[in-house]
């Protein structure tokens, strides 16, 4: 077998340039970048940022790497990647950036009309579960700030907007719309939020609290109450975690004068009723209805019996009076669209 003369030696292939476009997230403090991210700083040929501002600056000249600030187009870009050449852009911090670069980069590649170098998206910082609460406090902070009315709010004239969303909170869940649920849950989270940056501004800096201490305190209260999930204590079914949960719970309020210490009276009266008849019976009192003062109306005290029987059996007179109610209701709408009767 001969060699054909015209067959020309195999080349080795063209090194290309490469193209990294850092992602980071604003919601991660800025040096937290990922192992890979480093690495491609380091080793890069030219390291791009169009925002002198940006956060994570400090950080990569502190490690030693030089970034050029600069704002190129696509085709720039491109056009400065010559073969074997690494850039990396760093990517404005805020989460709205302007998408110019990589809309331009996109459109050049599905173009066909230009060589292009590597492209390659590497995420430096990621968000983390509950990432997005952040901006919740810092929208509120601003909000708190600039808004003229939310300025001049207290925890006194907002009490009322608590109790309202929590019933459309309780509305959504029996409604079964998950859409709406989202959004309730919202709106209960947003007093929370609230509530917690106008403590931030308390005359007495006794009284003053964040919202981290906030979840702080909620933190401890959960560990503290679930220890056959952090500790060493054992619970296998609901009632055993229930009856654990009424051990650790006697515990915290061992300060308590009276088994109704700690029950708001504000809360609707069914609900109160059966709280009440709850924390006796979980005392062991055996306590008696109250008797009717002559003359005085009997509903109460027979509603308050029906409350009563209903915590002893297990139901929740709350909801069962909601529940009828909202049938109640159907059935009125129903009786208006009837055609009369002759």
């Amino acid at each position: 077998m001969t060699d054909n003369p015209t067959s020309q030696p195999p080349t080795s292939p063209q090194p290309t340039g490469r193209i990294v476009l850092l992602t980071v997230s604003h919601r991660v403090a800025p040096g937290l970048l990922s192992f890979q991210a480093w690495d491609a700083l380091r080793a890069a040929d030219h390291v791009l940022c169009a925002d002198a501002g940006h956060p994570l600056l400090p950080y990569v000249w502190d490690a030693g790497v030089t970034v050029e600030i600069a704002a190129p187009t696509a085709t720039e870009l491109v056009d400065a990647c010559g073969p074997g050449v690494t850039l990396v852009v760093i990517p404005p911090a805020a989460e709205s950036a302007d998408t110019a670069l990589t809309d331009g980069l996109a459109r050049l590649a599905g173009s066909g009309r230009a060589a292009m170098p590597d492209l390659e998206l590497l995420p430096g910082s990621y968000d983390v579960p509950g990432a997005r609460l952040l901006d919740l406090v810092q929208v509120m902070d601003r909000i708190r700030r600039a808004c003229p009315w939310t300025s001049t709010q207290t925890h006194e004239g907002l009490a009322k907007y608590a109790i309202e969303e929590a019933y459309e909170l309780v509305e959504a869940i029996e409604d079964g719309d998950a859409t709406e649920l989202r959004e309730e849950l919202g709106d209960v989270l947003l007093q929370v939020a609230l509530h917690a940056r106008i403590a931030e501004d308390a005359a007495d800096a006794s009284d003053a609290f964040s919202i981290d201490d906030v979840a702080a305190t909620l933190v401890e209260k959960l560990i503290h109450r679930h220890p056959h999930v952090f500790g060493d204590e054992t619970a296998q079914t609901p009632e055993d975690v229930h009856a654990l949960w009424l051990r650790t719970k006697a515990v915290e309020k061992h300060h308590r004068t009276s088994v109704t210490d700690g029950i708001p009276l504000g809360q609707p009266a069914l609900a109160l009723a059966a709280k009440l008849a709850g924390r006796a019976r979980s005392a062991g009192l055996d306590v008696k209805l109250p008797d009717v003062p002559a003359g005085a109306d009997e509903v109460g005290r027979a509603l308050l019996a029906m409350a009563v029987h209903a915590e002893t059996t297990g139901a929740d007179p709350e909801t069962s009076l909601r529940t009828a109610a909202r049938a109640y209701r159907d059935a009125i709408r129903a009786a208006e669209s009837a055609p009369p009767s002759a």
